[in-house]
């Protein structure tokens, strides 16, 4: 973890970007990931260097070519350890008017970090600052993983708290959840085509290198964690590069971040290819059914972005592949035909194996749509037997727009370390849900309808007409009607909302 210290310095340079007039926080993310970047360019050609006086060689492929750069400025001075040292002033100059340049000449060598870097702008709109920022990023150790991927966490937690772009960043601690729950091993191959900030492939990649250390003393699946195993798609550039920058500061070399519009372009050369999908996709309401990909509407025909991405989600998976996505309510209970016809291809063509709802404060204070995360197994063969649902009443956080951690760090998140009280279940769900989810083909199957998790038959879900929405299921006594918590009553009212809403929105579509 990164030190108060850090954390200080950090905060200042983020309130000096501000100051300085950049109010965008992906902006700020952006200029620091174009630094650390540099800063990376120079630590290969150092590499380079270190490698060719050992072996009395030539440098092999040199990141700094010999001569000037098309103003005249000697390439060396354009690498990190030497403009570091230069006056701010001149340092503004060399950054802005020959680094940046020589960024957009990159590409070669096919990494998607220079891929995405061709279109660099500088934005610093200072000396002083770009001066501060450098030393703050200098400061920091770049040959601890943990600790410059902390840092860029840190970093990208600002982005939400900052109140702005907060759509791009799905909390933390629920991936995590999502991660263990699905438990990645070292020869998948992991998918989000909505990747944004690359939150899941990161956390993915540390569940690898925690549960799975021994992989990496084989040189095929190291190999294959570095360049094979990560894949994400965006169609937002800036993300694309967070995203990139993301995976290489927690320690992945060469991971698959590529342009894309997932739902627009065709995934014929992309299908069964992925054996692990975890995603968080924008629920952007409708599309054109003109800018939409034709492979998808064959399988089911609607303009909602989220039965599309399901839809598209089972075209990547290969056949044994799983999956865990986050949805809006409306899809587990929705009315439309589509609704109807892709919670039927869950649960009859492949293998649904779990709802977890999610507290309707999950996403705020950015949206206050309630959400729940589907579990399933692509078949093409069914293979549903039981649905295992569970329901989260507490994550760790107050379920205001605040989300102010409830628990000691130590006791948030689905891994506790500690001892964990039931005191501590009340105000955290997500280990005793990790915990349960273990035991869904066990003792799971006894639990009562009325408790927090249980199973329903596949046969009980078919005869309710495919309706996912755990209240559909879950028996409640009568004093515990006559004693319910205000936040279940609120939950009820929300979720008949959603259903009232979609309602509506069916209604207008048919007058169309």
């Amino acid at each position: 973890m990164i030190t108060g210290e850090l954390k200080g310095r950090i905060d200042r340079i983020w309130d000096a970007f501000w100051s300085g007039g950049i109010s965008n926080p992906l902006e700020v993310i952006e200029q620091i990931t174009y630094l650390l970047f540099i800063r990376r360019l120079d630590d290969l050609h150092t590499l380079a260097e270190n490698k060719a006086l050992r072996t009395g060689k030539p440098i092999e492929r040199p990141v700094y070519p010999d001569g000037t750069d098309p103003q005249g400025r000697p390439y060396k001075d354009l690498r990190w350890s030497r403009f570091r040292h230069a006056e701010p002033g001149e340092m503004f100059e060399i950054v802005g008017q020959h680094v940046f340049p020589f960024l957009r000449t990159l590409g070669g060598d096919g990494s998607t970090y220079s891929t995405h870097m061709k279109d660099a702008r500088f934005t610093v709109p200072n000396a002083a600052l770009l001066s501060r920022v450098v030393d703050m990023l200098d400061g920091v150790s770049m040959d601890d993983r943990d600790t410059k991927g902390d840092l860029y966490e840190y970093m990208l937690g600002k982005i939400a708290t900052a109140g702005h772009n907060g759509q791009f960043r799905t909390p933390r601690h629920i991936i995590r959840l999502m991660v263990e729950m699905v438990g990645p091993g070292p020869d998948d191959t992991i998918c989000d085509p909505a990747c944004g900030t690359a939150g899941f492939l990161m956390e993915a990649s540390e569940y690898i290198r925690r549960e799975h250390p021994g992989a990496f003393h084989d040189p095929k699946r190291n190999h294959h964690f570095h360049h094979d195993m990560f894949h994400g798609f965006d169609f937002d550039s800036t993300m694309l590069r967070v995203g990139s920058m993301n995976m290489l500061l927690h320690g992945v070399e060469h991971p698959v971040i590529e342009y894309r519009d997932s739902l627009a372009q065709s995934v014929s050369d992309e299908a069964e290819k992925y054996s692990i999908i975890l995603a968080n996709p924008p629920f952007a309401g409708s599309l054109d059914y003109e800018s939409t990909a034709r492979d998808l509407l064959q399988v089911i025909r609607t303009k909602k972005t989220e039965l599309l991405f399901l839809v598209l989600i089972l075209r990547l998976l290969k056949p044994g592949g799983q999956a865990a996505v986050i949805v809006p309510d409306g899809v587990l209970f929705g009315s439309t035909k589509a609704h109807k016809e892709l919670r039927r291809m869950l649960v009859d063509d492949h293998k649904l194996d779990a709802v977890v709802k999610l507290p309707g404060g999950t996403f705020k204070p950015y949206a206050g749509v309630s959400t729940a995360i589907l579990f399933f197994t692509k078949t093409n063969s069914g293979g549903t037997d039981n649905v295992w649902f569970y329901e989260v009443t507490a994550d760790g956080l107050s379920l205001d727009d605040k989300r102010t951690p409830l628990l000691a760090t130590e006791k948030l998140g689905p891994t506790p370390l500690g001892e964990f009280s039931e005191a501590d279940h009340v105000r955290n769900n997500l280990p005793d849900a990790l915990a349960r989810w273990t035991e869904r083909n066990d003792a799971e199957r006894k639990r009562a309808r009325n408790e927090q998790s249980f199973c329903v038959p596949k046969d009980d879900i078919v005869a309710q007409d495919y309706d996912l929405s755990l209240n559909r299921y879950k028996a409640v006594a009568h004093e515990e009607i006559e004693h319910r918590p205000p936040l279940e009553i609120f939950a009820e009212l929300e979720r008949l909302e959603v259903e009232i809403q979609q309602g509506m929105a069916d209604l207008k579509a048919l007058f169309k």
